[in-house]
C-alpha cells in the first residue's frame, strides 16, 4: 500500500515555513546548469514557475497546448486576488486571511498549506506591482481593494474585470525574459499525453505535436505538471473548450494518488443555459456581489408570471422582492461563499421562484448601488463585465436585473501533493488548480490567483531544490531509454485504437452524455440513489466512446478531432472517480453536497468523526474500483466548527 507522508514541518504554525526555508537542501549555482526541469502549462503556475526556474538557473523546458502562453485559462479569471495586506485597515492579516480560507474550505484542508499560502500572498502584489500590474488604485494612489465571498474584510486586489488578465501578461513578461535568455525553451501547441518513470523516480513526458500530429519525448530531472483542472468533465463549465484533464488522469494511471475529486466548485454568478446547443457557460465575476444583490419574487405568481414573459423583473415592487441571500446570512448577505450561495440559488428555483423562461435562474440586481452611486461609478467598477453580459444577452444590466444561474467552474480536487508540493510519484510536483493542497471543500473568490502565483513564484522554487539537491550527479536522460519507449507505445496503441473504431457518434455528442450525466447526478445535489445510477450510466458512456466513436482525418497531422477524442477518454475516467468518491463519502461538505446530510435549514452537514480526511486515490488498473488511501486531517491552531455565515 501507498504511505502518506505529508511532510508538514514541525513548529508553530506562523513558523513551519520560515523554518522549512531555514534548513531545506539547496543547489548551488553551477549545480543549477546541469538539471533539466520540464514545466507543463504556462497559466499563472505554469509561467510564474518556469520564469522562476529559469531566473535560478535551470534549464526549463516549458510546454503549452496553446499558440501563446498568454492564452492560457488564468487569462479568464476576471474579479482578483487576495492579500492580507489590509490597506483598508479593516482588521485583515495574514491569520484572518488563513482562517477565512480553512472555514470557507469547510475544515477539509491542510493548515499548514493554507497557513503558508496566506503568509506568501502579500509578496505576490508587491512581484505584481514591480512586473508593472495596472492593479486599480483609490484617488489617492494608494492600490484599492474589493471584498469577496467569505469574507468581511477588503482584501481583494482586481485591474477592473480583467486581473487574470493582467496577471498573466505579468507573468508572460516574466517568461518571455527568460525565453529570450535562454534559459527557457518554449514549446507551443504541444500536449503531455504520458508520464516516463524510470526507477521510480519521474524522467520525461511523452507530448503530441498538434500541428504535425508526431509523438515526441523529452527527458529531465524533474516534472512539474500546471495544467489546470478538471471541470469540463460537465461539458458545460466556465472554463476554456481546450481545458482538460489529461495530463492528470495520466500521472494518476502511472501511480500519482489522485484527492478529493469529489470536491467541484459550483460558482453561483454564470449567464444561465439558454439552450441545448451550448458548448460552454460564461461566468460573471463574483466582484458584481459586492454591490450587486441577489433576489427573487417573494410571490410564486410573480415568478410564473415572468417565466412567462408577462412580467420583467424591474416591474416587481421592492417589498415583493426576496433578498434571500440577505436574509438568509445577514452578517455576510450576498458575499456568502460560492458552495452557499449556488444552493441558496437552486433552493429558490426548486421551489418554484426562478426568474427565467426555464425556472433556472435569479436576479443581479444593480438599481440600488445605480442610485446609491450614480451610474459612473458603477460602470467604472465593473464596466466591460456588463458590456459582456449585454452583448451575450442583449438586455442592458444597468436598466434590467441581470439572470445568474450556478455553473461548474472551479476543482477543488486534484493530484496529492505533500507540503513540498511533489505528488506520491518522486519527482513530480503539480501546481496550482493541478492539485488539492489548499481549498479544502470549497475555494473561496479570488484565491484561485493567489494559489496559482504563490506556487509557481513562491513555494516551488524553494521546495523543488529540495528534491533535486541529490540529483546533481544523475546525468541528462537518453530518451531512447526502453521506458520512454513504453510510454510512446503506449500512447501510439491509444490512438491507434480510437481511429480504428470508425463508428457514429461524434466525440462531442458523447461528450455532452457525460456531462449530462454528471450534471444530473454527481452535480450540486447528490445522493446515493443518484451517484450509483450515474456510475451506471458512465459505465455506459464509456462502452459507447470506445465502440462507437467516430474520429475524421488521420492521426499523423492536424487533428483537433482526435485531440478531443483524447480528452474525452480521460474525461470519462474522472467523470466515474468523482462519483466513486462522492458516494464514498458520506457527508456533506463545501461543494460536495449529500442531500441525506443535511441541517433542518438546508445547510451542508459535515461528519468529522469518520470523514475529516483527504480521500486520496489510487489507481488500480483499467475497469477497476481505485484504492482509498486516507490522508487525516489534524487541526492542532484552530478549533474544527460548523461554518456560520449568519451571525
Amino acid at each position: 500500500m501507498t504511505k502518506i507522508d505529508s511532510k508538514i514541518p514541525e513548529g508553530q504554525l506562523a513558523e513551519k515555513w520560515s523554518n522549512y526555508k531555514a534548513h531545506q537542501k539547496l543547489v548551488n549555482p553551477s549545480n543549477k546548469r546541469r538539471l533539466d526541469i520540464i514545466v507543463v502549462g504556462t497559466g499563472l503556475a505554469g509561467a510564474s514557475a518556469a520564469a522562476s526556474f529559469g531566473e535560478m538557473g535551470f534549464n526549463v523546458l516549458n510546454f503549452c497546448i496553446q499558440d501563446s502562453p498568454r492564452r492560457a485559462h488564468s487569462i479568464a479569471a476576471q474579479g482578483g486576488i487576495n492579500a492580507a495586506k489590509n490597506y483598508q485597515n479593516d482588521g485583515d492579516s495574514i491569520y484572518r486571511l488563513f482562517y477565512d480560507t480553512i472555514k470557507g474550505g469547510d475544515y477539509r484542508s491542510r493548515e499548514a498549506n493554507v497557513y503558508r499560502l496566506a503568509e506568501v500572498s502579500n509578496s505576490i502584489i508587491d512581484q505584481c506591482v514591480a512586473q508593472g500590474v495596472p492593479f486599480a488604485r483609490d484617488y489617492g494612489g494608494t492600490l484599492d481593494n474589493r471584498s469577496f465571498g467569505g469574507a468581511q474584510v477588503s482584501r481583494t486586489f482586481y485591474a477592473k474585470g480583467q486581473t487574470g488578465q493582467q496577471l498573466l501578461l505579468g507573468a508572460y513578461s516574466a517568461l518571455s525574459r527568460q525565453i529570450h535568455k535562454g534559459s527557457v525553451k518554449l514549446y507551443t501547441r504541444y500536449e503531455m499525453e504520458n508520464l516516463v518513470i524510470i526507477d521510480g523516480r519521474t524522467r520525461g513526458i511523452i507530448v503530441r505535436n498538434l500541428v504535425t500530429g508526431k509523438l515526441e519525448r523529452f527527458a529531465a530531472h524533474a516534472v512539474v505538471l500546471a495544467t489546470g483542472g478538471y471541470g469540463n468533465t460537465y461539458f458545460l463549465s466556465t472554463n476554456a473548450m481546450g481545458c482538460n484533464c489529461s495530463a492528470a488522469i495520466s500521472a494518476y494511471k502511472k501511480g500519482a494518488l489522485f484527492a478529493n475529486p469529489s470536491y467541484v466548485q459550483i460558482h453561483p454568478t454564470c449567464i444561465p443555459v439558454h439552450g441545448d446547443k451550448q458548448s460552454k457557460l460564461t461566468l460573471m465575476s463574483e466582484s458584481l456581489r459586492n454591490d450587486g444583490r441577489i433576489w427573487v419574487p417573494k410571490n410564486l405568481e410573480d415568478a410564473k408570471a415572468i417565466q412567462e414573459g408577462k412580467m420583467k423583473g424591474d416591474e416587481i415592487k421592492e417589498e415583493d422582492r426576496d433578498y434571500y441571500l440577505e436574509r438568509r446570512y445577514p452578517a455576510f448577505g450576498n458575499l456568502v461563499p460560492r458552495d452557499v450561495a449556488s444552493r441558496a440559488a437552486k433552493e429558490r428555483c426548486d421551489k418554484g421562484f426562478g426568474v427565467n423562461p426555464t425556472g433556472l435562474a435569479v436576479f443581479l440586481d444593480f438599481s440600488e448601488p445605480i442610485a446609491r452611486l450614480g451610474e459612473d461609478v458603477v460602470r467604472q467598477r465593473y464596466g466591460n463585465l456588463f458590456q459582456m453580459y449585454e452583448e451575450i444577452t442583449n438586455e442592458n444590466p444597468y436598466k434590467t436585473p441581470m439572470m445568474i444561474y450556478p455553473a461548474i467552474h472551479y476543482t477543488m480536487g486534484g493530484l496529492w501533493v505533500d507540503y513540498e508540493l511533489q505528488t506520491s510519484i518522486k519527482g513530480l510536483f503539480a501546481l496550482g488548480e493541478c492539485n488539492f493542497s489548499d481549498h479544502g471543500a470549497n475555494r473561496l473568490g479570488a484565491s484561485a490567483l493567489m494559489q496559482g502565483l504563490a506556487d509557481g513564484y513562491f513555494v516551488i522554487p524553494f521546495t523543488i531544490q529540495n528534491y533535486l539537491s541529490d540529483q546533481i550527479t544523475v546525468p541528462r536522460f537518453s530518451t531512447d531509454l526502453p521506458e520512454f519507449e513504453v510510454a510512446e507505445k503506449e500512447v501510439q496503441d491509444k490512438i491507434e485504437k480510437l481511429m480504428s473504431i470508425q463508428g457514429t457518434e461524434s466525440t462531442d455528442s458523447i461528450h455532452k452524455k457525460l456531462g449530462n450525466i454528471m450534471w444530473d447526478f454527481v452535480g450540486m445535489g447528490r445522493t446515493k440513489e443518484g451517484l450509483t445510477e450515474g456510475l451506471k450510466q458512465l459505465a455506459e458512456v464509456k462502452k459507447e466512446f470506445w465502440t462507437n466513436v467516430r474520429i475524421p482525418g488521420a492521426k499523423d497531422d492536424q487533428n483537433t478531432e482526435l485531440e478531443k477524442a483524447l480528452r474525452v477518454a480521460d474525461f470519462i475516467e474522472m467523470g466515474h472517480l468523482i462519483a466513486y468518491d462522492a458516494l464514498n463519502r458520506n457527508e456533506s461538505c463545501g461543494g460536495h453536497f449529500r442531500e441525506e446530510y443535511q441541517t433542518a435549514e438546508g445547510e451542508a452537514k459535515r461528519d468529522d468523526e469518520n470523514y475529516s480526511y483527504v480521500a486520496c486515490w489510487n489507481y488500480t488498473g483499467e475497469d477497476k474500483e481505485p484504492e482509498l488511501i486516507k490522508e487525516e486531517l489534524n487541526y492542532e491552531f484552530v478549533k474544527v466548527q460548523t461554518r456560520n455565515y449568519k451571525s
